[in-house]
């Protein structure tokens, strides 16, 4: 059982009472859904558990819904293969994909998850809002060492500044996106302080489906770089 969660976004204070959670095996998948139920819904989740993990990394979408991926394909990638390293991950489907506080609630219920598993560590990956979402829920949990934006937008990413010393910060954007500009990235690595690291790929849109192989190799390298007991 997850214990009451106080979570705070956009100076809204938002308090989370889980009732239930449940691990359900999938025959022929390499993850097991989990539902966290509360007195806000039920948030629900893939987790692909790594034995013995020393870290684990919680990715979210944007406000497509469902367990949205950008770069064809990435998350589930990611997914199966940072077990390999000991990085347990899951990923989190949004209640309300368009609400940027339910979602960050969300995304910290992930995040408090995977620290009942015993992980020491975690890492964030967002695109779209996702991208602010997990800058949010960065800045109110010291577990966390990287945040990755995907394609973010600028609004909702002013705790990015909080970060300093504590979370490696990686933006990556594409110069081809016409949903959000990558001015947005850009102001955004203005304001992060180092570590950080800022990729735009040319001629990719905002799903970053032009470059999926170079920017799954440039996300899987950071997180491996930045969280602590990772060989690279």
């Amino acid at each position: 059982m997850l214990g009451t969660t106080a979570i705070e976004v956009e100076a809204a204070r938002v308090e989370v009472r889980p009732a239930n959670v449940r691990r359900v095996p999938q025959a022929g998948e390499a993850y097991d859904v989990v539902e966290i139920e509360t007195d806000r819904g039920t948030t629900i989740c893939r987790y692909y558990e790594a034995e013995g993990a020393h870290a684990g990394v919680v990715m979210v979408g944007g406000t497509g819904g469902g367990f949205d991926t950008p770069a064809r394909g990435l998350y589930p990638r990611l997914a199966e293969d940072l077990p390999n390293h000991r990085i347990s991950a899951l990923r989190v489907r949004y209640r309300h994909p368009a609400d940027l506080v339910e979602s960050v609630v969300d995304t910290v219920l992930g995040m408090r998850y995977l620290e009942s598993r015993g992980v020491p560590a975690i890492g964030l990956v967002g695109h779209s809002l996702g991208g602010a979402v997990v800058i949010q829920a960065a800045a109110g949990d010291p577990l966390v060492r990287v945040v990755v934006a995907l394609s973010t937008g600028a609004a909702g990413t002013g705790p990015v500044a909080s970060l300093a010393g504590r979370a490696a910060v990686l933006l990556i954007h594409g110069d081809a996106d016409t949903v959000i500009s990558p001015r947005s990235s850009e102001e955004v690595y203005r304001r992060a302080r180092e570590p950080k690291r800022l990729v735009i790929y040319e001629g990719a849109g905002h799903t970053l489906d032009e470059a999926a192989e170079s920017l799954a190799v440039e996300v899987k390298a950071w997180l491996l770089k930045h969280l602590p007991g990772t060989l690279v």
